[in-house]
């Protein structure tokens, strides 16, 4: 499955070029991992932080956040999160 990827300058960006994107660079926390806790049940960037165990800091990946979580299909997140 191949998933676009928005940056927050609205580049698209394949996930086949790109093994991973890092979404947030103040907590290293990649697209990855962003898509395993929406599968798990986030659904705002404050619940996405809480789920890897960190908190916002500068608040530029807030929206990027928000893109991918509203892209990510119910389907999605359960594939994500390997159901």
């Amino acid at each position: 499955m191949q998933i676009e990827l928005r940056t927050s300058i609205n580049r698209i960006v394949s996930n086949d070029a790109v093994p991973f994107m890092y979404v947030c660079l103040c907590n290293g926390l990649t697209d990855s991992q962003i898509r395993g806790a929406i599968a798990a049940g986030a659904n705002r960037p404050k619940e996405v932080y809480a789920a890897c165990n960190c908190n916002a800091q500068c608040g530029c990946c807030t929206g990027t956040m928000l893109s991918i979580i509203r892209d990510q299909s119910p389907a999605e997140a359960q594939a994500a999160a390997g159901d």
